[in-house]
């Protein structure tokens, strides 16, 4: 089929029309393809393993000038520096210690075999009242392996 123009040129006109839409197979194909990947990486990116940890054996970073230590033996025993007190008195003596600074650099030292809620409880004390840097100290393995035993 063809249009005769005013000016006597012809324009030829297909018989089919143009199809305007997208085709998304490809797409889908890949987008399936993705999901199974991730349906099967997933479960092994999740660590269910209990482990014992060894020690840090990393170098240790210089106290600050002024440290604040709290410790907690064996028994159960907390210590704010060298002042003997129990988990609801920390925040009073620490109050005391930095005077109301929430910057200051607080050192929580737990006896290995402590019971694990007695050293959460005074995490949960320190965050609550504000405190925000808290390390953890534990005994350098390098001089550890090196001491004498006794």
């Amino acid at each position: 089929m063809s249009i005769q123009l005013g000016s006597g040129a012809q324009v030829k006109r297909h018989s089919y029309q143009q199809n305007a839409e997208m085709n998304v197979t490809p797409f889908v194909d890949v987008m399936l393809v993705l999901l199974i990947i991730f349906m099967v990486a997933a479960p092994l990116a999740t660590v269910d393993v209990p482990v014992d940890l060894p020690p840090n054996t990393a170098a240790p970073t210089p106290p600050p000038a002024e440290p604040v230590y709290i410790s907690v033996q064996k028994n159960g025993d907390v210590y704010v520096q060298n002042t003997q007190t129990r988990i609801d008195g920390v925040s009073g003596a620490l109050k005391e210690l930095t005077k109301g600074d929430l910057e200051t650099r607080i050192f929580l030292r737990g006896d290995m075999h402590a019971e694990y809620g007695q050293l959460m409880g005074v995490m949960n004390v320190l965050q609550q009242d504000g405190y925000t840097k808290i390390g953890l100290v534990a005994e350098d393995a390098r001089q550890a392996a090196q001491a004498p035993a006794q």
